[in-house]
């Protein structure tokens, strides 16, 4: 008996280690890419232009192929689109950290098209396997992506040039994660099929157009205005210390305190969120923070500046466990957790590809980051606006 019981109890396990190594995978190709974009710009001589197409390029991919990853997780089973997906990640890596701008620019594309797959499905696996744990492992799944994201971080340039790797070998090295994550997946196969059945079977006679649903598209553009927030703030931060009169070294070191500030809400922000009837009161803080961060960076004093970096991490940190939790929160079933994850990474890296380009060309026609700056209070805004539709305790089937 106890054999039968610790059976299930292990595979369990078996799934939560295979969801971490894959979700290690999901922002560390693209955060290692920020720091080298000096020396692969300067290597490769290509404009910053180009350059800026390296970290353009997969927010791009996952605008455009998310949409159409629930029906390729439908046809093929969850589990195996997971690992065609590492698999294409793996060579993407490889591919890109060859000398050339065709295999740069083509493995870019292709690891974007991967990961791409794994936001939209794994939200949805989540959904499937844990119904009655999804606030802790998706605090689980968040902080694995991030912590693996925010080293990425640190650790390029220190590859690329204290190593001697260069730029080619700091950005190859994350291949070995993703094969790593390959073998780790491989045990889950099995379960591929039996899964698509079910979740074929759990949506038989509930159809419902996710794109004609209020309720998704609040989740939606909550999603899309914290992606666009993140990103802006991930591109923009340093230049704007700089111009504070804070040096590059200090600059870049308060981005990295940002990002570390915003690890632990990760995983905080989904196990409160799952243990409450609406999310309401945390979008209500997730608005404070950010409208007071932006606020600090506007007019606070410089002394705090720490302080003001810190808030602005945190209030991140509340907005990406939210829009991670809205997934499952606002479905009934994995299959609505797939289609409306679909749907709102498709839209909300649209805006984060789009965000960072219009920050920079309003600070190019004012000189100044006052204009741009306002612009994230707006974004505050509406992210509070659509974050209270999206908080409700209902389900995307009920607003058809």
């Amino acid at each position: 008996m106890q054999h039968i019981q610790s059976e299930p109890r292990t595979a369990a396990w078996a799934v939560i280690i295979g969801i971490l190594f894959i979700a290690a995978n999901l922002r560390a190709p693209l955060t290692s890419v920020g720091p080298l974009i000096g020396l692969i710009r300067d290597h490769m001589h290509i404009s910053n232009t180009l350059a800026g197409m390296i970290t353009t390029l997969p927010l791009l991919a996952f605008a455009i192929f998310s949409p159409f990853v629930p029906r390729l997780g439908r046809k093929l089973g969850i589990e195996l689109m997971i690992l065609v997906s590492v698999v294409f990640l793996t060579i993407g890596i490889m591919l890109r950290s060859l000398s050339g701008m065709i295999p740069l620019y083509l493995g870019t594309a292709i690891l974007g098209l991967s990961i791409a797959v794994c936001n939209v499905l794994l939200p949805s696996l989540i959904k499937r396997e844990f119904p009655q744990r999804m606030g802790l492992m998706t605090g689980l799944y968040s902080i694995s992506m991030n912590l693996f994201g925010a080293a990425a971080s640190g650790i390029s340039v220190p590859l690329a040039t204290g190593l001697g790797l260069g730029w080619e070998g700091a950005l190859g090295v994350w291949g070995i994660l993703s094969f790593i994550s390959i073998l780790g997946w491989l045990p889950h196969l099995k379960r591929s099929t039996a899964g698509a059945v079910d979740t074929q079977s759990q949506v038989s006679g509930k159809h419902v157009n996710l794109w004609r649903s209020a309720l998704a598209w609040q989740v939606t553009m909550f999603m899309g205005l914290q992606s666009m927030v993140f990103y802006v703030i991930i591109a923009w931060l340093p230049e704007i210390l700089k111009q504070q009169g804070i040096s590059a070294d200090q600059s870049g070191l308060l981005l990295s305190v940002m990002q570390l500030a915003l690890l632990p809400f990760t995983f905080i922000v989904p196990v409160i969120a799952g243990r409450m009837r609406n999310q309401r009161l945390l979008v209500t803080f997730t608005f404070g923070l950010l409208l007071s961060g932006t606020l600090g960076l506007l007019y606070g004093s410089s002394g705090l500046i720490v302080l003001w970096i810190i808030i602005l991490g945190i209030g991140g940190g509340f907005a990406f466990g939210l829009a991670m939790m809205f997934f499952g929160l606002r479905t009934e079933n994995a299959h609505q957790a797939a289609e409306l994850s679909g749907m709102a990474q498709s839209v909300g890296y649209l805006l984060a590809a789009i965000g960072p380009t219009m920050f920079g060309y309003l600070h190019d026609i004012t000189g100044g980051w006052t204009l741009p700056l306002w612009i994230l209070v707006g974004a505050s805004v509406l992210l509070f606006i659509f974050g209270l539709g999206a908080g409700r305790d209902r389900y995307v089937i009920i607003d058809k």
